[in-house]
């Protein structure tokens, strides 16, 4: 059991990070564990983040170069992963079409115009508020960003009915119910230490968690059901609002 665990962490790690890794593994057994530790990916993100932010601090990099550095660095270290998720969806779900429509849109591999035109919103908007934070922001509340998201998409995948098409859509059933406890008490967690840590920079949290629900509630009730797409759609949105909360403190 504990292996399984093990290769489970592994298959996470080489799915949804860009990090050189030593080893990739698959074992289909363990895919019902691998969310659970999507927020292990997110801690190392956030980490990592953060230490970029507190170099170019230190090396006194210009406002604009920073906020472009911050705003790639995500996308780059899980290889635009999620992104490719926010860009299948907004073609979705702007189309304005029926269900069936909406969902063919959804696994189409093409790229539409409402996908460009939101893409290049969504990263205009991330550097700007990443190029406009005050020097003397709490930037260590970045550790958490992306393991708040994580947790957000790990509890919505195992949670919420799949689509057909979903890779999880066998393996939900599967999934033990102390999974999600785990999940929520680490969500739970992640914003009490966020504003036990860094005062009123714990709402950059709650933004992250009021970003990911709303753009769940549209993207969920428009396609009428929970997969990959759709997590990488809200996480991409969620971290939208956490640094915009962050940077208007």
């Amino acid at each position: 059991m504990m292996k399984e665990y093990g290769i489970a962490f592994v298959m996470t790690q080489s799915m949804f990070c860009a990090l050189p890794f030593p080893c990739h593994l698959w074992k289909e057994e363990a895919r019902n564990k691998m969310l659970l530790f999507l927020p292990v990916v997110g801690l190392e993100i956030g980490l990592l983040w953060t230490l970029l932010d507190w170099g170019l601090g230190y090396l006194n990099v210009p406002g604009l170069v920073c906020g472009l550095a911050m705003c790639a660095f995500p996308y780059l270290l899980t290889g635009f992963i999620h992104l490719d998720g926010f860009l299948d969806v907004t073609d979705a779900i702007c189309s304005w079409r029926d269900l069936e429509q909406r969902r063919k849109i959804l696994k189409d591999s093409h790229v539409g115009s409402f996908a460009v035109i939101w893409c290049v919103f969504l990263l205009l908007a991330g550097f700007a508020f990443l190029a406009s934070v005050p020097a003397e922001a709490q930037s260590g509340i970045l550790i958490f960003v992306p393991m708040i998201s994580r947790c957000c998409s790990a509890l919505a995948v195992s949670s919420l009915k799949p689509m057909g098409s979903s890779q999880y859509a066998g393996s939900q059933s599967s999934t033990p119910k102390w999974h999600n406890i785990l999940l929520a008490a680490l969500e739970i967690g992640c914003v009490a230490a966020g504003f036990l840590l860094f005062g009123k920079y714990g709402l950059v949290l709650v933004g992250g968690l009021l970003g990911y629900g709303v753009a769940l509630l549209r993207s969920y009730r428009s396609l009428e059901g929970m997969n990959g797409d759709i997590s990488g759609y809200c996480l991409t949105i969620s971290e939208l609002c956490a640094v915009a909360v962050y940077a208007l403190l």
